[in-house]
C-alpha cells in the first residue's frame, strides 16, 4: 500500500468513494469514518449514492455515525482537500445542483481527472449505462428490496460464522457473482462504460453504481470500481507516482482487530 505518513496515516494523490448509502441500514458508516480519519489524499472524489434518498424516502435510519460522515467530509473540504461530489441514482436529486459548490463541496455531473501518470480518467457513477435504471425504473427498485433481503440474511449466516471461528462471507455478493445473468450484467456494464470513456477521449474510467470492486483493462481503457461501503468496504486510491489501487479497508479492520485480540492474549498470558 502507499507510504505512511509521520502520524501513520496512508497518503495518496486522489481517493475516489462510491456507494456509501447513508441512511440505509447496512450502511457501513463507522468503517468509513474510521477509513477518512487514517486515509490522507489531496483530491477525494464521491462518486455517487453517497446518501440513499430511496431509503430516506421509506424511513431513513440515520445514526449518529452517518452524520458524522457528512461532518467529517465538510472538514476534509475546510482543511484544504479538493472534495468533487458526483451524485448516483440514489441521490441524483443533488445532479439538479451541478455546477454548485457547497460548503467547498463541488457538484459534478461527472469529471476528468488527470493522472500523475499523464492519463485522462473519466470519473462517473454508472447508473447511465445501466438498462435497468433507465429503462425500467420499477424494476431498478425491485432489486433493491431484494438486495436489502440478502443483506439481512447475512446476520444471521455471519452470526453463525462467527460462533463456528469463521470469517466474514456476504451472500449477497456470493449470488452477485455466482448467478450467470448477474455475472453478464457485470460484463456488459464495464464494456459500456470503457467504450464511454474512449468515446471521450480518455484512457481510463472510474465509477462506482455495481457494488463490484474491480480493475481490469478493457481494450487499452484502464477500468476501475470503487465498489461500495455497505458490505465491501472499498475504495480506490491513486498514489503519488501514478499507481492506482484498490483499498480493502474492510481487511485492515480485521487485521487491526486480530493484533488488538493478539496483544490482548499476551498480556493475560503475561
Amino acid at each position: 500500500m502507499s507510504a505512511a505518513t509521520a502520524t501513520g496515516n496512508l497518503n495518496y494523490r486522489a481517493v475516489f468513494i462510491s456507494d456509501v448509502h447513508l441512511g440505509m441500514r447496512n450502511s457501513q458508516a463507522p468503517a468509513l469514518l474510521d477509513f477518512l480519519k487514517y486515509v490522507e489524499c489531496e483530491a477525494l472524489y464521491l462518486v455517487g449514492d453517497i446518501v440513499d434518498f430511496w431509503k430516506v424516502r421509506r424511513g431513513p435510519h440515520w445514526p449518529q455515525s452517518h452524520n458524522d460522515v457528512l461532518q467529517k467530509l465538510l472538514r476534509k473540504a475546510r482543511k484544504g482537500t479538493r472534495v468533487v461530489f458526483i451524485p448516483g441514482n440514489h441521490d441524483d436529486g443533488l445532479r439538479d445542483y451541478t455546477g454548485m459548490n457547497f460548503g467547498g463541496v463541488e457538484l459534478r455531473r461527472d469529471a476528468i481527472h488527470e493522472g500523475a501518470n499523464g492519463k485522462r480518467y473519466l470519473v462517473l457513477h454508472g447508473d447511465e449505462f445501466d438498462v435497468v435504471v433507465r429503462y425500467a425504473r420499477w424494476l431498478a427498485f425491485l432489486g433493491d428490496r431484494s438486495y436489502d433481503a440478502a443483506l439481512a440474511l447475512n446476520v444471521p449466516l455471519n452470526f453463525a460464522r462467527r460462533m463456528l471461528g469463521l470469517g466474514h462471507w456476504s451472500l449477497s455478493a456470493f449470488l452477485k457473482l455466482k448467478v450467470k445473468s448477474a455475472v453478464n450484467y457485470i460484463g456488459e456494464f464495464e464494456d459500456a462504460l470503457a467504450a464511454e470513456a474512449r468515446r471521450r477521449e480518455a484512457e481510463g474510467l472510474i465509477c462506482g453504481h455495481i457494488h463490484h470492486a474491480n480493475e481490469r483493462m478493457i481494450d487499452g481503457i484502464h477500468y476501475l470500481n470503487c465498489g461500495d461501503w455497505v458490505e465491501s468496504c472499498t475504495a480506490i486510491g491513486e498514489r503519488f507516482d501514478g499507481h492506482f489501487e484498490i483499498i480493502r479497508w474492510r481487511e485492515q479492520l480485521g487485521q487491526r482487530a486480530s493484533q488488538a485480540t493478539s496483544g490482548r492474549w499476551l498480556i493475560e498470558a503475561a
